[in-house]
């Protein structure tokens, strides 16, 4: 399955256009985390536990995204983008979405 960012797969032609495609998570944070995060503010830096959080949430999401592509048939999905939204306090969920296509 390929995936772009662009409106097209560089080289290939789209035969068809199979509608949008998304895939969700959401995560909340742990609370030793969220402590080690405000120790962090303090001092300042990346808090990379959340970096980490973030990054499996996004490569949940298009995993997610790319298996309702393989259920309509798609073999590539363009146009790809993420959203962020948060849910309650201490909880976001990660969104991947594009167009699913046929290209050769």
């Amino acid at each position: 399955m390929e995936i772009s960012n662009l409106d097209s797969i560089p080289g290939k032609a789209i035969t068809r256009h199979l509608g949008l495609v998304q895939g969700s998570t959401v995560r909340s944070k742990h609370v030793g985390k969220d402590i080690f995060a405000g120790l962090k503010n303090i001092v300042g830096g990346e808090l990379k536990a959340y970096t980490e959080l973030l990054n499996e949430s996004r490569a949940e999401a298009t995993e997610r995204m790319l298996a309702q592509a393989r259920a309509v048939g798609a073999n590539a999905v363009v146009n790809v983008r993420f959203a962020t939204s948060n849910i309650a306090s201490g909880a976001a969920e990660v969104m991947a979405y594009g167009t699913a296509v046929v290209v050769q």
